[in-house]
């Protein structure tokens, strides 16, 4: 009796790396997309200031991880590694999303050289810094305790520029909020998760 044929048109079982700062955005295209053989795991954001722990972080969850999935992504841009992540990918085979940082892959990478071009001294927020302003930027330089060194960090900067994923009043006015707490002039730019997107559509069934 011949046993019946495997399906080969399922998408593949999909472990995602991302950071912690991703994982919100991550989740809503996925529920959006219906995406259940996709499953998520982070590395804290925090990382963001220790970059050095990034690589090796990520190439413990790819080995702890890499017999229980078809398919593991990496969700991470460079993110001030100096190319150590790219090396550690590179050895382990694992593909991450174009980028040196989220800016860029949300805005695009084309959008975002348009706005360094426009304006160098520009500070960027995401839905996840704008949620979080305090923790990474306020106490994370110790301006709650230093507040004379805001100058010293931000001096060079002309304005803040809020990259938004998933539009929200309330997060635009903690946005507004933060860019006076630096003394800077607010703008706004409405990025979606498109830049997501298409790195975690599945391959089997991509167009």
């Amino acid at each position: 009796m011949t046993s019946p044929s495997k399906q080969t048109d399922a998408p593949r079982s999909t472990l995602v790396i991302a950071c912690g700062a991703l994982a919100r955005e991550f989740l809503a295209v996925k529920t959006a997309n219906g995406w259940d053989h996709m499953e998520v795991t982070c590395l804290p954001a925090i990382w963001h200031n220790y970059p050095q722990k990034i690589p090796d972080g990520i190439r413990r969850k790819i080995r702890a991880n890499r017999a229980k999935y078809d398919e593991i992504l990496v969700l991470y841009g460079d993110c001030g590694t100096g190319g150590l992540l790219d090396e550690v990918l590179k050895e382990e085979g694992v593909e991450r999303i174009e980028g040196p940082h989220c800016y860029s892959f949300f805005a695009g990478a084309d959008v975002f050289d348009r706005m360094q071009e426009e304006e160098i001294g520009t500070f960027y927020l995401t839905d996840f810094l704008v949620r979080h302003f305090d923790r990474f930027v306020v106490k994370g330089l110790k301006l709650d305790v230093h507040p004379q060194l805001l100058p010293m960090y931000f001096g060079h900067y002309k304005r803040v520029m809020f990259l938004v994923q998933i539009p929200d009043k309330a997060l635009e006015k903690k946005a507004a909020a933060a860019a006076a707490r630096l003394g800077l002039p607010l703008e706004i730019h409405y990025t979606g998760l498109s830049g997501i997107e298409p790195f975690v559509k599945p391959r089997d069934t991509a167009a």
